[in-house]
């Protein structure tokens, strides 16, 4: 058996690792779009004045909460749900998604509820229409609180997705199990996806100390919200 010389699985395999990077981004991003959305629908529901629709969120969250991607990746891919055949990306995509969506759920409910209702109230009484409230108060007060532990979860996300190569995703991580079954220098070709992982999560940390930094500037006062809800007067 010939072990390769130091390096050459970096040098050979790259355009591979790079791909399953480029893989991994992809569904990372996809899923946390869609986890968002349905994490706001799902908050939302929590807030509703109607107690079913408040149960059913919470039987959502409770859920999805309690349950590990493994298995959800394993029910959506092998399982054919209500008759469904999924490729491995998409039964990615969608278990990651419900999955994150309840924890997305909860870090949005407390934004929502956190938004001083003194300002909502002055709001309501400028004649504000749901979307200017949104936008005007809302928003700048909430989405401020939110940011920190939202940008967490999604480096979280990042890291779990290595969990979707079980189901044959060709990710990242699939990519260098194939890598050092042919080389077997093993040592190297997880220091080289380490370090790629390692490069993705830091530019999500790099990007939530600019976005806490810009918020902070532009929306993180009192003043500032009291001032945008008067312009409207």
């Amino acid at each position: 058996m010939n072990i390769p010389e130091p390096g050459s699985v970096a040098a050979e395999y790259f355009p591979i690792f790079l791909s399953g990077a480029l893989t991994t981004l992809g569904i990372v991003a996809a899923a946390i779009v869609c986890a968002t959305a349905l994490g706001y629908v799902i908050a939302t529901l929590r807030l509703s004045r109607i107690r079913a629709l408040r149960i059913f969120a919470a039987a959502y969250v409770w859920f999805f909460r309690g349950l590990p991607l493994m298995l959800s990746l394993f029910f959506f891919y092998y399982t054919k749900p209500f008759g469904l055949t999924m490729d491995a990306f998409t039964a990615g995509l969608i278990a990651m998604s419900l999955n994150s969506a309840s924890f997305f759920s909860e870090i949005i409910r407390a934004g929502l509820k956190s938004v001083n209702t003194g300002h909502l109230e002055a709001a309501d009484s400028v004649g504000m229409n749901p979307l200017q409230k949104f936008l005007r108060v809302t928003a700048p007060e909430g989405i401020r609180l939110m940011t920190p532990p939202y940008i967490n979860n999604c480096i979280i996300m990042l890291k779990e997705s290595a969990q979707i190569s079980v189901i044959t995703v060709p990710d990242l991580m699939l990519q260098g199990q194939k890598a050092y079954n042919s080389t077997y220098n093993v040592m190297e070709t997880l220091g080289v996806v380490a370090a790629m992982y390692l490069v993705m999560t830091s530019l999500l940390m790099v990007l939530q100390i600019i976005i806490e930094k810009k918020m902070g500037r532009k929306m993180g006062t009192t003043k500032q919200l009291r001032e945008a809800v008067g312009s409207m007067a």
